[in-house]
């Protein structure tokens, strides 16, 4: 892959995978818009290795939370760290069923086309306008129940279509039970470890039988990229969320997907 093509790629994962514009969303279209060659899965990966590191810098407070948790686990005691832990656990159960399943069957291709990643930038910018504007939104992460963690969860799976958001799913789960923004964020990308971690290591592993050493180069290049930039956009989206709402987020994806609706069933000829 080019210098530049592989510079661009990682830049763009690195802004959008965490915040509510979807990243897969982005990294599909640009083969389809500019006629680069697409590298497939594996780049896709490869640059989300490289955010994961970002989160786990960021977040690491409640990455330890999450270590401390799992050593009383295994050690049979129990606390708000352990809760924590099976809650990430049990919302990370349904995005991995769904994901084998799109995987076994190879439904996943037919999803990642222009008009699916249009519709769903448009569709789940709507609902998380909605969820960000209606009910009430007091709730910290700490008040989680199983029953909260089984329905974002639940909502993490739709991520698996292209245009969703992975973290933006989840934050407008958490938003519609009543997690304030922040919270919201803050789980969404606690999340983001396990998802990450396991789309990682299988990519990984194809990338060791393939035995191509440029492609390895290139994957390393783009994670360190994209952990830049991710560790940059994390921190600026927190800051945001503290005095301000997702409405940016919506506007962009209302946008975007609106633009990408025309191009797609060329409406405009």
């Amino acid at each position: 892959m080019p210098l530049l093509h592989l510079v661009i790629l990682a830049i763009i994962q690195g802004v959008t995978e965490f915040l509510p514009i979807s990243s897969s969303g982005h990294l599909v279209l640009i083969p389809a818009t500019t006629g680069w060659d697409d590298q497939g899965a594996i780049m896709d990966v490869a640059v989300h290795v490289g955010t994961l590191g970002a989160v786990l810098l960021y977040f690491r407070h409640d990455v330890g939370r999450l270590f401390n948790g799992a050593w009383q686990i295994a050690t049979r005691r129990h606390s708000a760290e352990t809760r924590l832990v099976w809650y990430v656990v049990v919302a990370t159960v349904p995005l991995v069923i769904f994901g084998l399943v799109l995987h076994q069957t190879g439904a996943y291709d037919s999803l990642r086309s222009a008009k699916v990643i249009a519709w769903s930038m448009f569709g789940f910018g709507i609902l998380l306008y909605a969820a960000d504007r209606l009910g009430r939104f007091d709730m910290s992460m700490e008040a989680m129940s199983a029953r909260h963690a089984v329905l974002i969860g639940l909502a993490q799976a739709l991520a698996l279509i292209p245009g969703t958001s992975r973290s933006g799913i989840c934050i407008t789960a958490a938003r519609w039970l009543g997690f304030n923004r922040t919270e919201a964020a803050r789980f969404a990308m606690l999340l983001s470890i396990p998802a990450i971690a396991a789309a990682g290591t299988l990519a990984t592993l194809e990338i060791a039988e393939s035995g191509d050493t440029a492609l390895t180069g290139d994957a390393l290049l783009a994670a360190a990229i994209a952990f830049v930039t991710a560790l940059g956009a994390i921190a600026l989206m927190m800051r945001w969320l503290e005095n301000a709402s997702y409405l940016p987020f919506v506007i962009y994806r209302l946008a975007f997907g609106g633009i990408l609706l025309v191009w797609a069933h060329g409406w405009l000829g």
